[in-house]
């Protein structure tokens, strides 16, 4: 595995990138997405019937752009996503309505559903047990503490099935920062993280659950990243 960076100097790169060289958050997410998507398709070829978890915030509009690729190539892949319609960040709102006129089933469950007596928590318990491929797109390196209901439900039956896991930018549950595996956190067999490792990938606790780390680049110009060199975690991103 490469150097790992902090979070902090992470987040610079996409300040850097949207505010000085005039990069779209939406072709952020596309690069990554799509990175992401074509890594897949090379590491879990054949018929495979996937199922993509996703947030309602940035790494949720990462799973989406993967679900359209997936599609793309043939994929038989269906979308869970979690938490409130009206909270979802603008670039996942934008890839959400691109998928919602596909043919990609692609469900609500709210995070505070009723488990298991819910039907829509029992239809997502289904189709997480059914899927070959799981991919977690719950949530990013902005969250914090435990998953808690319908997301942790989640976790918790991906984490028992037999089915292949692939972690997108960070597994959900885990602090990227301190490596703080919370209770459930998504065991992955491949890690697949944008721009850099975070350094919560070293600590111990994370190993379970990272599984393999793939490094995969989202477009950025190298000048972008010459800027950040200096950030670590202890100082402020500059304003």
């Amino acid at each position: 595995m490469s150097k790992s960076w902090s979070l902090a100097r992470i987040r610079a790169v996409d300040r850097i990138a949207m505010e000085e060289f005039a990069m779209p958050g939406l072709m952020l997410m596309e690069n990554a997405g799509r990175g992401a998507a074509d890594w897949i398709l090379a590491h879990a070829p054949g018929q495979v019937r996937a199922v993509i978890l996703c947030g309602t915030g940035n790494n949720g509009g990462d799973g989406l752009v993967i679900a359209r690729h997936l599609h793309a190539a043939h994929v038989a892949v269906e979308v869970w996503m979690i938490g409130d319609a009206s909270r979802m960040t603008p670039d996942t709102r934008s890839n959400y309505a691109i998928v919602s006129n596909t043919r990609i089933p692609c469900r609500w469950i709210p995070l505070d559903a009723a488990i298991p007596t819910d039907a829509g928590a029992t239809t997502i318990v289904s189709d997480i047990a059914q899927a070959d491929l799981i991919i977690d797109a719950l949530l990013g390196t902005g969250s914090s503490g435990p998953p808690r209901g319908a997301m942790a439900m989640a976790i918790r039956v991906a984490n028992e099935s037999a089915a292949r896991r692939f972690a997108i930018d960070i597994p959900s549950g885990l602090d990227g920062r301190t490596g703080v595996a919370y209770a459930p956190t998504f065991r992955a067999e491949a890690t697949l993280t944008f721009v850099a490792a975070k350094n919560g990938f070293d600590s111990p606790n994370a190993l379970p659950y990272v599984g393999r780390v793939i490094v995969l680049p989202i477009g950025v110009p190298p000048e972008v990243i010459e800027r950040t060199e200096a950030i670590d975690e202890t100082c402020e991103v500059p304003e």
